[in-house]
């Protein structure tokens, strides 16, 4: 397929996980990819595995803190730079932040959480909508989780900030359709990415493995998802062929959101 022939990518989180996956499937497809994270080193290493699979593709790195709205501008601003448009956007980054009760969940680390997950994807909402505006066609994808549409134990930081970006979509979406806008969400649930695995390694680090594999005995499918899988979705998402749908919060759990 080359659904993102001359179309302009921009993907947060783009150093690993979710946003690697995501970057190298629109690329694989055509797409000009502009690649956002916080770490340096991590960007370069999804650069150079771009570009390895797909010789001749158009790549940009830019370095930025999605929780600083000065650097979300920035990366925006490049991104125009660059390539002159941005057709689509995975509003990616997060983070899942410490586990813990409600009551024991310090406050500085829920601020820190909801400052990346919530009020940054807020930001680059905000700076992308106004370009696609202008446009007249785009089409964002964000990165919610089953923890935006139903609670997790142990993680009030993540679970608020899910259930707010998993509202900011649908209200997104109901104002910007008629601009010819796309705005959704994935909900993704336990897919083995460096995010989940730094997860499992807090509950126990010696032996995470295996309490990975009792998490996922409850899912339906019993087992974890791939990364690949998820970009799949998303590239759908970001193309002509998912024109119709808009202000959605897709699930990608294996079922895991509908058992109960």
């Amino acid at each position: 397929m080359n659904r993102f022939v001359d179309k302009v990518v921009l993907i947060t989180g783009a150093g690993s996980g979710l946003g690697r996956a995501a970057a190298a499937r629109v690329a694989s497809e055509g797409a000009k990819v502009s690649l956002v994270d916080r770490d340096a080193a991590s960007l370069a290493d999804t650069r150079e595995l771009i570009e390895k699979e797909n010789p001749g593709v158009e790549t940009l790195v830019v370095t930025a803190d999605v929780a600083d709205e000065a650097q979300v501008e920035h990366y925006v601003a490049a991104t125009l730079e660059a390539f002159g448009k941005i057709d689509g956007f995975f509003n990616n980054a997060g983070v899942e932040g410490r586990q813990n009760l409600t009551e024991d969940y310090a406050s500085a680390e829920f601020e820190k959480v909801i400052g990346i997950n919530l009020t940054g994807a807020f930001y680059g909402l905000q700076h992308v909508l106004r370009v696609m505006r202008l446009q007249g066609h785009g089409a964002i994808v964000n990165t919610a989780s089953v923890g935006g549409i139903r609670g997790i134990g142990n993680q009030s930081g993540y679970s608020a900030s899910k259930h707010g970006l998993v509202g900011l979509t649908r209200n997104s979406g109901v104002e910007y359709g008629q601009y010819g806008i796309q705005v959704n969400a994935i909900a993704p649930g336990a897919i083995m990415t460096p995010m989940v695995e730094g997860s499992l390694r807090q509950i126990d680090p010696d032996n995470w493995e295996e309490i990975g594999q009792q998490f996922v005995q409850p899912n339906p499918m019993r087992r974890f998802g791939e990364a690949e899988e998820v970009a799949a979705l998303v590239a759908f998402l970001l193309s002509g062929e998912a024109g119709f749908i808009n202000a959605a919060v897709v699930p990608i759990d294996g079922g895991q959101s509908y058992k109960y």
